[in-house]
């Protein structure tokens, strides 16, 4: 079952530069959109749930960002921590008409990362 959207019109897709990410406000949401080195885009929550990092200013490729204020890493994809941090949510995002568009569910979606595997904190296994 696919969840109801509300698309919003973020920003200029030429304003994203090609392997970077920004934050736009669509709706209530803050959400940080990258632009993929090979050409697509992903979209997550702007902010980090650790600590309040601005996930948009993290270094990112592309599979994972990483949050500039404690390193820790998002899958781009998914929203899954692979540092065992609760999930990022994910959003749709496509460019139409040179503009950015977001979709945002119109109910309250699922809590991010319920399909997320427990990450490997590096701990020693028995």
């Amino acid at each position: 079952m696919t969840a109801e959207l509300t698309e919003y019109r973020v920003g200029p897709a030429d304003e994203l530069p090609v392997g970077e990410g920004r934050a736009y406000a669509a709706g209530d949401d803050m959400v940080a959109v990258f632009r993929l080195r090979r050409g697509g885009l992903r979209a997550v929550s702007a902010v980090c749930p650790h600590a309040g990092g601005p996930i948009a200013d993290g270094l990112a490729d592309a599979e994972v960002v990483v949050c500039p204020l404690h390193q820790h890493v998002y899958e781009l994809a998914t929203g899954c921590s692979r540092t065992g941090q609760a999930s990022l949510r994910v959003y749709p995002v496509r460019i139409d008409g040179g503009d950015l568009v977001v979709g945002v569910p119109v109910s309250e979606p699922a809590p991010p990362g319920a399909d997320c595997p427990p990450a490997d904190t590096g701990s020693v296994r028995e």
